[in-house]
């Protein structure tokens, strides 16, 4: 298999469509959106709201990205937990944001109910589970914080995790009730044509070549077309190409594979999973697993499948569902692949101001509420002047050295680790 996004369950079960024709004429818009995942199509559609004219350039297909290929995890926070968030922003920022992303799912949710996105939506909770004994320590640390900011989080000893995941491989989990899982690509799309209803023009294969400012508004060139615009969002994350013009933030570009089963047989779908919480793990080389609405057991982890670790990858990853899930250990793996997350040092994202513009970046593998949230909050900021609903203070510049070292860090890491675990 390999990274396109053809080969993934998500796209096989897409049932929400975008018409996006590329741009081929010169025109002008109050808002420029260059990127069509979560963060732009969140963007457009509430400057549209707001009454502004918008244009969202896409540079392959909507959803093609990140927000096409990750886990479908709609998560109440980052990755990080609060104190960790503040110890980096500052107790009273970061309080402000851990409060905006404890609502990030009520907003997600909302908007798959009132544009009705055929995006499979559940939300009976999440379980961050104790991949050890040891594990337990990090996620008793995490629920004491959860809980004195409110969050109505639970911490589950070994027998109740193991009923609910199916496995006597986990060794505890902390629940959140807040959040749930969907389709991702189909969410993506689903907020593109929310967008495009609207009012937004936007425009597939349309990749951004150039960017200048010039007086008060920007100039973005594209293959066939040109756009000008008051404003600038660039929300193009993980995928950014090289617009010249303008400087790409750095990331350290982490991949992520998952595999999909076919549906699970009748006499196993009320043991493994029952109650349809999405789950990862507390291992440093993190791993993930939930069904989808069909039945079919999702499973993946850290690591690319485009270069010679593939086999070591994969073959761990048959050895961890029999290990986790016996009763599976022989089920054919009927779609496989993988995308890239864009991590920061600090694991927290960024927004980088631009001249009547924002560039943002860096979820670290939490995208879909959080890049929501900050499209949503970005495009208000721009349109009203009014930079206090911003979820996170703007910075001018964004360096993050070795960033080529760091990702290569990461990869060997997963690999060694999916070449010697899980043996039985």
């Amino acid at each position: 298999m390999t990274s396109e996004l053809s080969s993934s369950l998500w796209s096989d079960t897409c049932k929400e469509k975008v018409t996006a024709p590329p741009l081929r004429d010169d025109v002008s818009a109050d808002l420029v959106v260059i990127g069509g995942g979560y963060t732009g199509c969140s963007a457009a559609l509430e400057a549209t709201q707001m009454g502004a004219e918008v244009r969202l350039l896409e540079a392959g297909t909507f959803g093609g990205g990140g927000s096409g290929r990750n886990v479908g995890l709609a998560n109440a926070g980052l990755w990080l937990p609060p104190e960790d968030i503040n110890a980096q922003i500052g107790a009273d920022a970061g309080r402000r944001l851990s409060s905006l992303l404890a609502d990030a799912p009520d907003m997600v949710y909302g908007l798959i109910e009132k544009h009705q996105i055929a995006c499979e939506p559940v939300r009976k909770g999440t379980l961050h589970c104790a991949h050890a004994s040891a594990g337990m320590t990090d996620l008793a640390r995490r629920y004491e914080q959860l809980s004195a900011i409110g969050a109505p989080v639970r911490l589950l000893d070994a027998d109740e995790a193991q009923a609910r995941v199916g496995s006597d491989q986990v060794y505890g989990a902390l629940f959140d009730p807040r959040a749930g899982t969907i389709q991702p690509l189909s969410y993506a799309r689903g907020l593109a044509r929310a967008a495009a209803g609207a009012g937004a023009m936007l425009h597939g294969e349309t990749p951004a070549l150039s960017a200048t400012r010039n007086g008060d508004a920007w100039n973005i060139s594209t293959p066939q077309g040109r756009v000008r615009g008051k404003h600038l969002i660039v929300a193009t994350n993980g995928y950014a190409l090289a617009i010249e013009g303008l400087q790409t933030p750095t990331k350290v570009p982490v991949h992520y594979f998952q595999a999909a089963t076919d549906p699970l047989p009748d006499h196993v779908l009320d043991q493994i999973l029952p109650g349809l919480e999405g789950c990862w793990d507390s291992a440093l080389v993190m791993s993930s697993w939930r069904r989808d609405r069909e039945g079919r057991l999702i499973i993946g982890a850290m690591g690319a499948l485009d270069h010679i670790g593939k086999e070591i990858h994969l073959g761990w990853l048959r050895r961890k569902i029999a290990r986790m899930f016996p009763a599976l250990a022989d089920m054919p793996l009927r779609h496989i692949w993988f995308g890239r997350i864009a991590m920061t040092t600090e694991h927290l994202p960024k927004i980088q101001r631009l001249e009547g513009g924002f560039a943002c970046f860096g979820y670290s593998g939490r995208g879909i509420c959080p890049g929501t949230l900050f499209g949503n909050r970005m495009a208000r900021a721009l349109l009203s002047g009014d930079e206090t609903c911003l979820p996170v203070a703007p910075v001018t510049t964004h360096r993050l050295p070795f960033a080529g070292v760091r990702q290569a860090f990461y990869e060997t890491g997963a690999t060694l680790t999916h070449l010697l675990k899980d043996r039985l």
